[in-house]
């Protein structure tokens, strides 16, 4: 509640829009014994209250079929994880919800072959489909961003996310856990702005040290003010002199 009351204040403030996102259940971690979270009652329970108080839209991933539609009951939007983002059953129960999605591309995705995916959940049923870029498989551990997917999956039709967080993450690279650097997650949100992006996905926390899952690389709460300062200038700068429109080359 106290991240999702900051973080609508300070978006309301520089005319940005806000979603809460939040998981009722961690399915993907790397070791058996990381932190799942509350499950799915009690997380849709917490995500309906702090729509409800906090007055804001809410999202979370699902990582099964049957979790679609009591999922969709309660928020705004669906998300799929990356490692998901083929799971036929998973794609077309999402999709008949009739909830706008957020889809990840997967790590091992070249950024056209989301048109297979986009095309799975058009012909579902979906009417809103967002697709999101959060870092490709670089070898072990580690991850790198090719700008140009924003572009590609923007030629698909469909809205483009930027995670600024989760690429920077070092999946499963320290042990029974993964590791990651949020020194570099402004940098690249930057980068992504500059091209021209729909939406930010950022994870936040208090005191990302002491978070129970993917703390090396989220933001700190105190820091959002700052940040989303630059995110606004760079973001009226682009839409200014740039626009999104692709060049007829």
């Amino acid at each position: 509640m106290r991240i999702a009351e900051r973080l609508r204040a300070e978006c309301e403030s520089r005319g940005f829009g806000y979603i809460f996102k939040a998981s009722f259940d961690k399915a993907n971690r790397t070791s058996l014994h990381g932190e799942r979270g509350p499950g799915l009652d009690t997380g849709l329970e917490w995500l309906a209250k702090i729509r409800r108080e906090a007055g804001v839209p809410v999202i979370t991933d699902i990582h099964e079929p049957n979790q679609a539609a009591p999922v969709s009951e309660v928020t705004d939007m669906l998300q799929i994880p990356a490692f998901l983002c083929r799971q036929t059953d998973l794609l077309v129960a999402a999709a008949r919800t009739g909830r706008a999605l957020n889809i990840k591309k997967a790590q091992f995705l070249a950024p056209e072959d989301m048109a297979y995916v986009v095309e799975k959940c058009r012909k579902s049923g979906a009417g809103n489909v967002i697709l999101c870029e959060r870092g490709t498989t670089f070898g072990y551990h580690q991850l790198v961003v090719d700008f140009r997917s924003l572009v590609s999956m923007r030629g698909l039709g469909c809205p483009v996310m930027f995670d600024a967080t989760h690429s920077v993450q070092c999946p499963g690279s320290i042990g029974v856990s993964s590791g990651g650097d949020r020194r570099f997650a402004l940098p690249l949100a930057r980068a992504a702005l500059a091209i021209g992006i729909d939406a930010l996905f950022m994870e936040v926390h208090p005191d990302p040290d002491s978070a129970k899952s993917d703390g090396p690389n989220m933001i700190r709460l105190d820091k959002i003010p700052w940040l989303l300062d630059q995110i606004r200038a760079v973001d009226d700068l682009s839409r200014k002199t740039l626009g999104f429109a692709e060049l007829d080359w």
